[in-house]
């Protein structure tokens, strides 16, 4: 919401290339959110906005984002600028520059990854009423030695439907859906258990609530049984602290079509973690990189002799 606020107060040839963002306060889903956009700077190629998403008169989210014109408009109106100067130059200009792009993972075969059919049906019936759809998490060690630095985890995902609203509206969505699972990789590759109940009394829940939990345990590429997580450390709190996104290639994000995420640990320690993510199309482009860190508390055991309280 507040890179699409951000976008309204600019031309549509001026497109999102990064976008820095804090979680400050935990918000109310009962309250409205104000967001009030400060126009920092406005270039002839480069604008910037700051974003603050207000309930009660308290910032409980802040962003900066900055937008680069289309280098295709920006270069249609230079060309026209150069035809009126002089028709008789028949020299065009070619521009020289640096470029690369990571790759999208391989799989077994050595083939690149292929996206799951666009007649894709097979999320469990609780998670598919959100606003995206996804396959299942795989969680591969790219290392062999079993470390969580050397692990990422992968998932296909694309928004339900098509999006109308152009190219803002592509870019939006996929903000949002770079969030998703994301400082939760940190619980997947080192096999926490986030449950609200301890692993060893899985056994004892309801017959639908046992099914249920072990669908999400499984679609979450934590194996197939979570009785195997008894022993586990648990999750106290994992939150969000905040979150940067580089939009690589604008124009051709479609987040109504098939997107892989990739993500990634290269750190966790004094009770935070980093994370990292790369989002390809389904053709292997590399539409954007994050990074986001959070806060990662573990419960810790109850003395002896001691009960928790409620």
């Amino acid at each position: 919401m507040c890179l699409a606020a951000a976008q309204r107060t600019l031309a549509p040839d001026f497109l999102v290339h990064s976008c820095h963002c804090y979680f400050l306060l935990a918000g109310s889903s009962e309250l409205p959110i104000l967001f009030h956009v400060e126009q920092v700077r406005d270039g002839r190629s480069f604008a910037t906005r700051t974003v603050q998403a207000r309930q009660r008169g308290r910032c409980i989210f802040t962003t900066t984002i900055s937008f680069v014109r289309d280098s295709s408009a920006a270069a249609a109106a230079d060309e026209a600028g150069e035809e009126g100067e002089g028709k008789g130059n028949e020299k065009k200009k070619k521009t020289v520059e640096v470029s690369h792009a990571s790759e999208i993972p391989r799989g077994a075969d050595g083939q690149p990854l292929r996206p799951p059919p666009d007649d894709y049906a097979g999320e469990p019936e609780l998670i598919s009423q959100g606003p995206f759809q996804g396959a299942r998490i795989e969680v591969v060690d790219v290392g062999g030695a079993d470390k969580p630095g050397e692990k990422v985890t992968r998932q296909w995902v694309r928004a339900r439907g098509t999006i109308a609203g152009g190219q803002a509206a592509q870019l939006a969505a996929l903000a949002y859906v770079s969030d998703s699972y994301f400082i939760g990789t940190i619980s997947r590759i080192h096999k926490l258990w986030r449950f609200p109940f301890r692993a060893e009394d899985f056994d004892q829940l309801p017959d639908d609530l046992r099914a249920k939990v072990k669908t999400l345990h499984y679609w979450e590429g934590l194996g197939d049984d979570p009785r195997d997580m008894v022993g586990r450390p648990s999750i106290g709190m994992m939150v969000s602290l905040d979150h940067t996104i580089y939009f690589h290639e604008p124009t051709k994000v479609r987040a109504d079509d098939w997107m892989l995420t990739e993500m990634q640990s290269p750190w966790a320690g004094d009770g935070r973690g980093v994370v990292m993510q790369k989002i390809f199309s389904k053709d292997g482009t590399l539409l954007a990189t994050c990074v986001q860190e959070g806060l990662v508390r573990l419960q810790q055991p109850t003395p002896e002799g001691k009960e928790s309280k409620l």
